[in-house]
């Protein structure tokens, strides 16, 4: 099958190559952002700028006067009410969280441009492969949806009932959607590549879809812990058994409120949302080491050795953020760490699903 024009519909590998590029490019733009979205939370950022300007928002103020209508704009808002305002936040000290946060904001507005300026170009030069322009769409609708959640997210921390943070179950989809947009990204990059050498997409094994199910509630649960500040509450101390494996001293932490049911807990309680966090990780870790071996069986040794070195190293870094009380930068690079995981999972499943592969499947 070919274009009127004689060129071949699944594209041409001199076609092909530089979307696999742009792809894994702009990846490394969210994976970027996710670390950028790290700072912003820990800083206490995300409520510095308390309108949305999709595009005139990308030019911070350039006189004092403008800076200080945005201090004013942020002094009716609970953050500075009850929290900087009494600690006699200056203008000085807005300019840094505001700094964070713009940036932040500027950084999405750059990766939606290095998706949809060369996807139009792909897409006028028609070298885009048949079947891939509504996958492709869906991606860049993602990242449009990335952007509304953000604004959602920011919106529940602006109102008078608000307490001095965003709800934790908005900041939950504004990180969930931008790692799923990661996956896809991950995912569709490499299926370009497999098209580029003459093999067809991949699939979804059992095993695949498991260990991302897996990894995919392990990350809600992260931005429960995030969302609700719950790092704080094991303890801290280098090397302290109290902190970790431990809780305050005890396996099980105490003071868990139960009064409104077990899934209200689950999701509102710090110490049990913790609890859950910490502990689910060796459930992942225990799937992700079966997908490892069995890559490295069917001879795929840098994906298994990718897949063992991103957990690895995020167990680490989740441990020393809870011995250091949440030091910013272990929390961040926690945070940068969970990221990467996802993009070696990604790799995994779908190197388990190669249709090149012999004996694939769980």
């Amino acid at each position: 099958m070919t274009h009127t024009d004689g060129r071949p519909l699944l594209g041409t590998s001199d076609d092909i190559v530089p979307m696999v590029r742009w792809l894994l490019f702009v990846a490394a733009l969210v994976v970027m952002i996710v670390a950028v979205g790290g700072i912003t939370r820990l800083t206490e950022s995300g409520l510095s700028i308390t309108e949305w300007k999709p595009l005139t928002g990308a030019i911070p103020p350039l006189t004092q006067a403008q800076w200080q209508a945005e201090f004013d704009h942020y002094k009716q808002i609970p953050q500075y009410i009850d929290v900087n305002g009494p600690a006699g936040m200056t203008l000085a000290q807005y300019k840094f969280i505001y700094f964070w946060e713009w940036v932040h904001r500027l950084l999405a507005r750059l990766i939606g441009m290095a998706f949809a300026l060369p996807l139009a170009w792909f897409w006028f030069k028609r070298t885009i492969p048949l079947g891939y322009k509504p996958r492709l769409v869906a991606l860049l609708a993602l990242g449009g949806l990335q952007g509304v959640v953000g604004w959602w997210m920011v919106s529940s921390g602006l109102t008078a009932e608000a307490a001095d943070r965003v709800s934790h179950f908005r900041l939950a989809a504004h990180l969930l959607v931008a790692l799923t947009t990661l996956g896809g990204l991950v995912w569709t990059a490499l299926d370009l590549r497999e098209l580029a050498r003459g093999q067809a997409p991949a699939r979804m094994t059992r095993l695949g879809a498991l260990a991302l199910a897996m990894l995919f509630f392990q990350l809600f649960m992260g931005a429960m812990v995030a969302g609700l500040r719950a790092g704080y509450v094991a303890g801290a101390g280098w090397f302290s058994m109290d902190a970790w494996p431990l809780m305050q001293g005890t396996f099980f932490p105490e003071g868990v409120e139960w009064a409104q049911g077990t899934l209200h807990a689950l999701v509102n309680d710090p110490f049990l949302t913790h609890f859950v966090h910490r502990w689910w990780a060796w459930a992942v870790v225990a799937v992700l080491i079966v997908m490892a071996r069995r890559l490295k069986a069917l001879r795929l040794r840098k994906i298994s050795i990718g897949i063992h070195s991103a957990f690895g190293i995020q167990v680490i870094l989740g441990i020393c953020t809870v011995w250091s009380g949440v030091a910013l930068w272990l929390a961040v690079a926690h945070q940068l760490g969970g990221a990467l995981l996802v993009a070696a999972t990604a790799w995994g499943a779908h190197g388990l699903g190669r249709r090149d592969q012999v004996g694939i499947g769980m």
